[in-house]
């Protein structure tokens, strides 16, 4: 019966969890990727735009589509980045944000068109921006060599905030944007959140960031500093992508102080709990 029947066998192989769970994961890992990506293009743009200001690189006279595409995308890409960005650190000082992911459900239509259309905007900015910064030869050995001349690099105790706050940026993402779409696209419902799902998310990001971010990210920052230095006046540009870079570190100060709270938390009931437990014991031995 399954000879005669091959494109129904395929469906069915097709609608299996073992078929359909590695690629359900990769796909969310992929998709959230485009956050930070998003980071290390705007770092890119930042860092050239110093260049063409400050030290008088000259600019190409015929620019390619994906160079120009660079230099006049950060204008749209810093819409969707700062609203992420800012609804993280919201839902890290008040827990107001809540995720369409915390039970399955029907995936609200509207809404997610929305999501697609962010998705699909980030996704075709960030290809062709990243495209347009290699063939423009920004690196990170550039921007790390500039940021060490003018003292922006940052200690490690900086780089691990930021990296908390990133992740935490990249989480919201993940649940609000990527994980809705990717639900209904397979499954036609919004499933529970899994530590699978939040472990690969958490290494895809830990992977790009030792590969990466670590050494560009200070990049948002070094225009806006290098011109507090020399006395100049600061731009658009520089502040947007300087205020974009501390708003971050603060998301990841947030989460910093939160689990030191928790741990504080569970060293105090852990003490009370001993001390309880002592005071029974001595009560029964009085006994």
């Amino acid at each position: 019966m399954i000879w005669r029947n091959p494109e129904r066998r395929a469906k069915e192989l097709l609608r299996s969890t073992t078929v359909l769970e590695p690629f359900y994961v990769v796909t969310i890992s992929l998709l959230s990727l485009l956050l930070p990506l998003s980071f290390l293009l705007l770092s890119r743009f930042s860092y050239v735009h110093y260049l063409f200001l400050v030290t008088a690189t000259p600019f190409p006279v015929h620019p390619s589509f994906s160079l120009n595409f660079f230099l006049t995308i950060p204008a749209v890409l810093y819409v969707p980045v700062t609203t992420v960005s800012v609804s993280a650190l919201v839902h890290g000082l008040t827990g107001k944000i809540t995720f369409a992911s915390e039970s399955p459900v029907a995936a609200y239509r509207p809404r997610l068109f929305a999501t697609w259309i962010i998705l699909c905007v980030l996704q075709v900015c960030v290809g062709l921006g990243i495209e347009g910064s290699i063939e423009a030869g920004v690196n990170g050995s550039a921007a790390a060599a500039a940021a060490n001349l003018i003292g922006v690099k940052r200690s490690l105790f900086s780089r691990v905030i930021f990296f908390l706050g990133l992740h935490e940026s990249m989480l919201l993402w993940f649940r609000t944007i990527v994980k809705p779409i990717v639900d209904d696209t397979i499954f036609g419902v919004v499933r529970e959140e899994s530590w699978v799902q939040r472990a690969t998310v958490a290494v895809s990001l830990g992977s790009l960031w030792w590969w990466k971010l670590r050494d560009e990210v200070e990049g948002l920052v070094v225009g806006a500093e290098s011109k507090i230095e020399m006395a100049m006046g600061m731009e658009a540009v520089d502040l947007v992508g300087w205020w974009l870079y501390y708003v971050t570190v603060t998301i990841g100060m947030v989460r910093l102080v939160k689990v030191v709270m928790w741990l504080g938390m569970i060293f105090l009931f852990e003490r009370v709990r001993i001390r309880n437990s002592d005071q029974t014991s001595n009560g029964e031995g009085k006994v």
